[in-house]
């Protein structure tokens, strides 16, 4: 009973100091400069405010490289968060995120990218837009999986957004993250955020959760060179090493 009480305790105050976040980033928004460096660190400003509220704690191995198109594995929402703290950066987004109340529209703001993956040629649209960021140093976040899992393995990659990538000669850089929890609790369904589950009870759920650790692996960052198709492979190959080396506690 009294955990009971003391995890509802956390959950009212962490929602309440998020929901300030929140607010106090969409006031900020409205003054800040429309260019994408410029939002990519309101951006990061405020997620580290939100993953402070959260309790998140990241650990990093590697350095976050500027200007590059990042290819990450993808479990749930909070990988934005963590992945937007560490360097100014934009993402690219699934359509439906822009219609979430608020959260929505703040993505929005922050320069992300909406795609509609049934239709390719909102692919190649979407991809063509990338230009501005990585000409302003900004990171371009692209989750090649094309969905969240459960953490406990990489799914296979999709390779049409990195096209302009190989097109222009840019930077790619692979980049695997995981997530622990205090023991007795499951990081796969209480933080990663997959399948069928609602998002609201989910979120509601992460407020209680005394502390989360994020381990996030860079890995050498190299010019995009070679077929696109060929590039997703070896990046997936390249997170799927990172990914299990944060699993086992390799380095």
């Amino acid at each position: 009973m009294k955990t009971d009480v003391v995890r509802r305790g956390r959950a009212a105050g962490r929602l309440l100091a998020f929901a300030w976040v929140l607010l106090t980033a969409a006031v900020q928004l409205g003054f800040c400069d429309r260019g994408p460096a410029a939002r990519a660190r309101w951006l990061q400003r405020h997620c580290r405010r939100a993953l402070a509220v959260l309790g998140v704690r990241i650990r990093t191995r590697g350095a976050a490289p500027a200007g590059a198109i990042v290819a990450a594995n993808h479990v749930g929402y909070l990988d934005i968060l963590v992945l937007g703290a560490l360097r100014p950066v934009v993402f690219v987004a699934k359509r439906e995120v822009r219609g979430w109340p608020l959260l929505g529209w703040l993505a929005a703001g922050a320069g992300t990218r909406f795609i509609d993956r049934e239709r390719r040629r909102d692919v190649v649209r979407v991809a063509a837009e990338f230009a501005p960021a990585v000409a302003d140093g900004v990171g371009v976040v692209v989750f090649l999986e094309g969905t969240s899992s459960d953490g406990r393995t990489v799914l296979p990659f999709k390779s049409s957004l990195l096209a302009p990538a190989v097109a222009q000669d840019w930077t790619v850089a692979p980049v695997a993250i995981a997530y622990a929890v205090p023991a007795g609790l499951d990081a796969a369904t209480e933080v990663c955020w997959w399948g069928e589950m609602t998002f609201v009870p989910h979120l509601l759920r992460l407020f209680t959760l005394p502390r989360i650790e994020a381990s996030v692996a860079w890995g050498a960052a190299e010019t995009a060179a070679g077929d696109r198709k060929t590039l997703a492979a070896e990046l997936h190959a390249s997170v799927t090493r990172l990914h299990l080396a944060l699993a086992t506690g390799g380095g």
